[in-house]
């Protein structure tokens, strides 16, 4: 397996969510660094007993409204 996609959302009152594509894994975080760090540990979590992706892609999703007047 080369790599797996997270699709990451931005919480309204702040922090982050991730939730992977292909695999039962979801994590949070209060920063983009503290994402990252949890997304790596979930990762290595959940392939403890099998082989473990060479990478993961964060796909961030951000959701803008712009008012036109």
């Amino acid at each position: 397996m080369d790599e797996i996609i997270f699709e990451v959302t931005q919480e309204p009152d702040g922090g982050y969510c991730a939730e992977c594509l292909t695999e039962s894994i979801f994590t949070q975080g209060d920063t983009w660094d503290d994402l990252r760090a949890n997304v790596k540990e979930a990762v290595q979590a959940f392939y403890f007993d099998r082989p473990k992706p060479s990478g993961v892609r964060l796909h961030l999703i951000r959701d803008e409204m712009l008012v036109l007047g």
